[in-house]
């Protein structure tokens, strides 16, 4: 018996040991998480603050710790411009121990701040911006694409529409990498499916005037007037083409990257019948109504994909955080890629090599005033695009991962 009990010790006291070792391996006893967006502009209402929050329930569902240690969300305002998410991201890198920099709304920025992690070897998981240029030729073995690409919006609403007879597109493209590429493979999906593009026009962000836009995506003749662009650009353009009268002319209107937050601000007299492609809804399953309703108590709002998206990636990251024992990058980045990912945000998720995590996609139509019954009931599912035809292989991403070695 003595035997056995001095056996029981000797292990209770090398998991302490290895427990206390383990909450060594935390660079400056904290976990720290920074999420970079735009909280004042055209995207605030995309991600925002409301990123934040979502942030922060990742958190609180871990009990604010991981590792023994704390947990510890810090956030700035980047304005959409990439010289100052650039020069916060080094300061958080340099000055404040950031391990780890999330949500990097607007592509550009996103694009700088993934560069810069890659130098500094620091983690970075995007949800907020689109391109695949993220997981393409400027991918990084520390940078990861959660939440959706332009890729996955072309091939959920460009081609759904196209087999639904919109076979003839105009598109109005944001004045950017964003919208080009946006506009690029919405085209491109669209004439693989049998459409054409008849023509499209450009506009500067956060502009307020689309009337000389719309009045040529209008006399285009074009079946489907595609929007490439997002935020309060997309609704906007939408409201002043409900006031054009363009869909009662005949023509459809496709927010190629429009969430819940920007259909419930525009108000579904303006929004009714968009097709659109999000990777999660509210109301499409009781773990999503529960999740929703403590985000709702939280934040008076119901979430978008880019908000549950935040929470997935920072959950996912503590997690390979937990998984590898420490918070050295290296062993955080494999164990994010090994990990499957299986939350309320995403089923059946993988993580590829180029850093793309693939999930299931869903083409939404906005609900008419009429058939919406409660506050935030927009949508009805039109179809599911599996995350394998959704998101770009690695293959054809253009990663060149094998120099992710050197």
């Amino acid at each position: 018996m003595m035997r056995s009990a001095s056996l029981v010790s000797a292990v209770a006291a090398l998991a302490l040991t290895s427990s206390a070792v383990r909450a060594q391996e935390v660079s400056g006893d904290t976990v720290k998480i920074g999420i970079l967006n735009d909280q004042s502009g055209v995207y605030a209402d995309f991600g925002g603050t409301w990123s934040v929050e979502a942030a922060r329930m990742a958190v609180d569902d871990r009990g604010g710790t991981v590792l023994g240690k704390k947990i510890e969300i810090v956030t700035a305002d980047h304005q959409n411009k990439a010289d100052i998410a650039s020069n916060v991201a080094r300061e958080w890198y340099d000055v404040q121990g950031v391990d780890a920099i999330m949500e990097l709304t607007t592509s550009s920025v996103a694009l700088a701040v993934q560069g810069l992690s890659r130098e500094k070897k620091k983690i970075t998981v995007t949800t907020g911006a689109a391109t695949t240029e993220l997981t393409g030729k400027q991918c990084s073995p520390y940078g990861f694409h959660w939440a959706y690409d332009t890729h996955a919006l072309a091939v959920g609403t460009g081609g759904a529409l196209v087999k639904a007879g919109g076979d003839t597109w105009f598109f109005l493209t944001a004045d950017y990498a964003f919208g080009y590429s946006l506009e690029q493979q919405t085209g491109d999906f669209v004439k693989a499916n049998g459409g054409t593009v008849v023509g499209s026009v450009r506009h500067p962000l956060a502009t307020n005037d689309f009337s000389s836009f719309l009045l040529q995506a209008q006399s285009s003749g074009a079946k489907v007037i595609g929007f490439a662009n997002a935020g309060l650009d997309t609704a906007n353009a939408i409201k002043q083409a409900a006031e054009f009268g363009i869909v009662q002319g005949g023509q459809k209107l496709a927010g190629l990257l429009f969430t819940l937050a920007e259909v419930q601000g525009l108000g579904l007299e303006a929004a009714q019948g968009l097709n659109l492609t999000e990777g999660w809804y509210w109301d499409q399953s009781d773990e999503n109504r529960a999740f929703a309703q403590r985000f709702m108590e939280r934040t008076k709002r119901m979430p978008n994909m880019i908000q549950v998206g935040t929470y997935s990636a920072v959950s996912q990251y503590l997690k390979a955080v937990e998984a590898a024992g420490t918070d050295e990058t290296d062993a955080v980045a494999k164990k994010m890629h090994e990990l499957p990912v299986e939350d309320v945000f995403a089923k059946s998720g993988k993580v590829q090599a180029n850093g793309r995590m693939v999930y299931d996609m869903y083409l939404f139509q906005v609900k008419t005033p009429a058939e919406s019954k409660a506050p935030w009931d927009n949508y009805t599912e039109v179809a599911k695009v599996p995350g394998a035809e959704a998101y770009l292989s690695v293959e054809q991403s253009g990663c060149d991962v094998a120099a992710f070695a050197k």
